[in-house]
């Protein structure tokens, strides 16, 4: 890259899905393909280690052999392949072994006892083995439950700030002693601390107490995924230069909100956020993707790959960019980008100013108490179906991709009935409109188990496509849980409107809005889970 030295990806194997290697060794190669150099290899407990039989127990870890399969691949293509371990938080894999491991609370390690430096030492020296890079990534980023459960049971209350110290020296030094000089660290503990738990703030001094917990030999990773103003990314690197000459940036790209990405959002995000970089003289950039659990392909994203790809080299020219993609793609840039417009059913898509997942949330939405039915708009259901018809065209023209393409097709037949769904029933229910609940019964009720089916069978080949077996345990609860529900409510609305049963309470409630920060993607998809927990 011709304005950054190091320009990668971070590639997460870390959480239900576990990618096959053959599925990495594609994903690489497309990659460096568009010019990026590194993948940073996101793993909390999916790795054998030495000494560590619990690690990724039955989760579908990678061998020590597989690994050194991938390092050796990667460098193949011109990539430089990096270990992205954690060594404090998110590592709620080893939280379901008892005292296999010395947790604090939730899924943070135990400072300052023996058996979690005993853990990180393993660690690195597999990392050693597997790896041919002197670079590694050491996690500790969100930690905000250390101190809160068991080392404060047997120490007391203490301030992160002196633990996070204290925890970071001593993993530096195992670090060390296995050649790693300059480890990396996501940056966010050493700002919640002095801005009450926010990590992106307008440019200010950095308190003297938190420069201090960073060795002057550790690299301070800024993350930020979520603002399109060059000057919000702005001032956080320039607070970052006030504790470290040796700042990396790491941006994201959409694909953790469901089952379809954001291309759309993950350039306009990104774009001022390599404008700062360039302003600020930083030269090392990862983008990051996050999909925790298979549902979204890491593929579905190559468009913005690609794009932000051309732009840190320089490349500012929209068509020239969208022309290349073509012709390296065989598909045309917005046509890809129509993956997106299953989320974008109830704005236009050009000016929607944060990421949307309407289609994720109401696939686990219940049509009798969905409580996110408050954020349906009549008329979706038409705009899912004309989405759908053209992801099917698309699919025709990709051999290789399409498959994707009819994921997000077989989403938008089963949205075009389910969206609107619970509206519908719970007005006719209301009203006493017996015809239209008839009619909702045989027409819509009756075909969603079906619907379900076919969903789940296209996202089956997804991930037979691109994943190992496990994980999709997950999958098969889910999808068999939704498919058995319709049925159940079929039965019991025709069971009410034939007399066997006296009410369907549930469609009596009002519903109530659920409100958090602009009902952003977040909080739907923590919505979504509610709402699918209370079920399943």
């Amino acid at each position: 890259m011709n304005d950054f030295d190091n320009f990668g990806i971070m590639l997460p194997i870390s959480y239900k899905s576990s990618l096959s290697v053959e599925t990495i060794k594609r994903f690489f190669k497309a990659i460096a393909s568009m010019g990026y150099n590194q993948v940073f290899l996101y793993t909390e407990d999916k790795i054998e280690v030495d000494n560590e039989p619990y690690h990724g127990y039955m989760r579908g870890r990678y061998t020590q052999s597989e690994l050194i399969e991938l390092d050796e691949y990667a460098a193949s293509v011109g990539l430089e392949l990096v270990p992205c371990v954690q060594t404090l938080a998110h590592l709620s894999g080893l939280s379901l072994w008892g005292d296999q491991y010395k947790m604090d609370a939730r899924d943070v390690l135990l400072v300052d006892d023996e058996r979690t430096y005993t853990y990180i030492d393993n660690l690195f020296a597999t990392c050693k083995k597997c790896f041919k890079t002197d670079k590694i990534h050491i996690g500790m980023d969100e930690a905000m439950w250390m101190g809160l459960g068991r080392h404060m049971k047997e120490h007391g209350y203490e301030e992160k700030s002196s633990m996070l110290k204290r925890h970071l020296a001593k993993v530096n030094e195992i670090a060390a002693k296995y050649g790693y000089m300059e480890p990396m660290i996501w940056s966010d503990m050493l700002f919640y601390g002095w801005n009450n738990g926010v990590y992106v703030v307008p440019k200010q001094e950095v308190p003297q107490e938190y420069k201090e917990i960073l060795p002057k030999n550790v690299i301070p990773v800024f993350w930020d995924y979520y603002h399109y103003k060059e000057s919000q990314y702005s001032d956080m690197l320039e607070m970052h230069k006030q504790i470290s000459d040796k700042v990396w940036f790491a941006g994201g790209i959409w694909n953790w909100i469901g089952f379809m990405p954001n291309n759309y959002y993950t350039v306009k995000s990104m774009k001022p956020a390599l404008d700062a970089c360039r302003k600020n003289g930083i030269r090392d950039v990862m983008m990051t993707l996050w999909c925790g659990g298979g549902d979204c392909s890491y593929f579905a994203n190559l468009a913005s790959m690609f794009y932000l790809a051309e732009y840190a080299r320089g490349n500012n020219d929209e068509n020239d960019i969208k022309a290349k993609f073509e012709r390296k793609f065989g598909v045309g840039y917005d046509e890809f980008c129509r993956l997106d417009h299953v989320n974008f059913i109830t704005d236009n898509w050009k000016y929607v100013d944060h990421p949307r997942n309407c289609s994720d949330y109401m696939v686990y939405a219940d049509p009798f108490r969905g409580f996110l039915d408050y954020t349906v708009k009549k008329g979706g259901s038409a705009t899912f179906r004309e989405v759908g018809a053209d992801l099917r065209e698309t699919a025709k023209k990709t051999r290789t991709y399409g498959y994707i393409f009819e994921v997000g097709a077989r989403l938008c037949e089963l949205m075009e009935v389910k969206y609107e769904l619970g509206v519908k029933l719970r007005e006719a229910y209301r009203a006493g409109d017996r015809e239209e609940l008839r009619r909702l019964a045989d027409e819509d009720l009756a075909r969603l188990p079906f619907l379900v089916r076919a969903f789940g069978k296209a996202f089956k080949k997804q991930w037979d496509r691109e994943n190992k077996s496990y994980g999709y345990e997950y999958w098969a609860h889910m999808f068999g849980g939704l498919e058995e529900r319709a049925k159940y409510q079929h039965k019991r609305l025709i069971d009410y409107l034939d007399g066997k049963v006296e009410s369907i309470d549930e469609l009596s409630w009002e519903l109530l809005p659920y409100k958090q920060k602009g009902e952003s993607w977040w909080y739907r998809n923590h919505a979504a889970s509610i709402d699918l927990c209370a079920h399943y």
